[in-house]
């Protein structure tokens, strides 16, 4: 616990643990005496034994965000997971996005828990910070992640944590670039999904998907009882979990001590009112506005749609120019090879790309498998 200037005790982590249990130990009454603590983040499923709290320590509950998890302890393997949370097309649908992904690039992951090295700790997360950073540009928000003071938090704890096996980063790889990144925190028994994040560039190939199946097959292979989406709706949460339940806020206070009463139940009517508002999505309207003051609205992602069409027999790569679509300075180029690689099965190291040459929107795209035209819409 440490003291915060509004005479108010609370939980170390604050609410950048995204998900906390706690044990009361005997004589908590006397050292609680005049005292106002609040605790922030606590699943409802974890089952805690209030017994010791005494005659005049009373307990206030506020309850915030949603949860989701997947009880992992439930199953065998993925695929018994998959049988049975998903029908035949969705399974199939799923597979196939993990397959599109693996032929398409050179794939890989890792799972970072128990020993990571300083420069590959520090590699990953500014790779970390730079896709979020590009993820909520594009969706013109705010993420709160993001503030200094969060980040440097994050920052700061989750490498001895995960030397101490408390918390854990997976990574998927394109080569040897992070295209995604989950900070995970471990507590019993239980993964806790704290941040994830994947380039935007392969939203085509649902890195999501993906990650989430090799996080329950981590969990199941590794004794894991539960993989916790943590706090807060979104609908893939919804699709996945095998669990819904709720966080709450603790307060706890003196009943005898006017000042803490008053304090308890200042607070209670704080966090309630706050979670009528969210439950209204104020909060989305608040990070799209402060967005709008903050960042630059060019940083949005421009979008842009092709028309793919066979090849034309009279389109001969002597009346084109080859074009180095994987130098980065166009991104509209690399998402419609993206959506090629996707659609035709081809692996990104065997395609040549060429423009028209009287014609600046018109390209030919050359893989190992297929060959076709391709018109740019304005």
């Amino acid at each position: 616990m440490k003291f915060n200037s509004s005479l108010v005790y609370v939980n170390v982590g604050e609410t950048y643990t995204k998900g906390v249990g706690y044990n009361l130990n005997s004589g908590c009454d006397s050292d609680l005496n005049n005292k106002t603590v609040l605790v922030y983040d606590v699943p409802t499923y974890f089952e805690l034994d209030t017994t010791q709290l005494g005659q005049k320590i009373k307990l206030l509950k506020s309850k915030q965000y949603p949860g989701f998890l997947i009880e992992t302890s439930k199953y065998k393997s993925l695929n018994d997971y998959m049988l049975d949370n998903f029908n035949r097309n969705s399974r199939n649908k799923n597979n196939k996005y993990k397959r599109r992904l693996e032929e398409s690039f050179n794939i890989s992951y890792k799972m970072f828990y128990g020993d990571i090295s300083k420069s590959e700790y520090d590699f990953i997360f500014k790779a970390f910070k730079l896709l979020l950073e590009k993820r909520f540009a594009d969706k013109q928000i705010t993420n709160n992640n993001l503030d200094p003071k969060e980040w440097s938090f994050y920052y700061e704890v989750a490498f001895p944590l995960i030397l101490e096996k408390k918390a854990s980063l997976f990574v998927v790889y394109d080569n040897d670039k992070p295209i995604g990144v989950t900070l995970s925190y471990l507590s019993n028994n239980t993964l806790f999904d704290a941040i994830t994040v994947f380039d935007i560039d392969y939203f085509k190939f649902h890195l999501g998907s993906v990650t989430i199946m090799k996080l329950i097959e981590w969990c199941i292979d590794n004794g894991m009882e539960n993989l916790d989406f943590s706090k807060g709706y979104f609908e893939y949460k919804s699709r996945w979990c095998t669990k819904q339940y709720d966080f709450e806020y603790h307060i706890f206070y003196d009943s005898t001590s006017v000042t803490s009463k008053v304090l308890a139940s200042t607070l209670k009517s704080k966090y309630d009112l706050k979670q009528k508002l969210r439950e209204k999505k104020l909060n989305e309207t608040l990070h799209k506005l402060t967005h709008r003051f903050t960042e630059k609205e060019s940083e949005k992602t421009e979008k842009v749609t092709y028309q793919f069409s066979d090849i034309n027999l009279s389109e001969k790569e002597e009346d084109c120019t080859l074009v180095d679509f994987k130098s980065g300075k166009n991104r509209a180029l690399k998402l419609m090879i993206f959506e090629f690689l996707y659609l035709y099965q081809e692996n990104y190291n065997h395609i040549q790309l060429f423009q028209l040459k009287n014609h600046k929107n018109s390209y030919l795209i050359k893989g190992h498998k297929k060959s076709i035209s391709v018109t740019v819409k304005d």
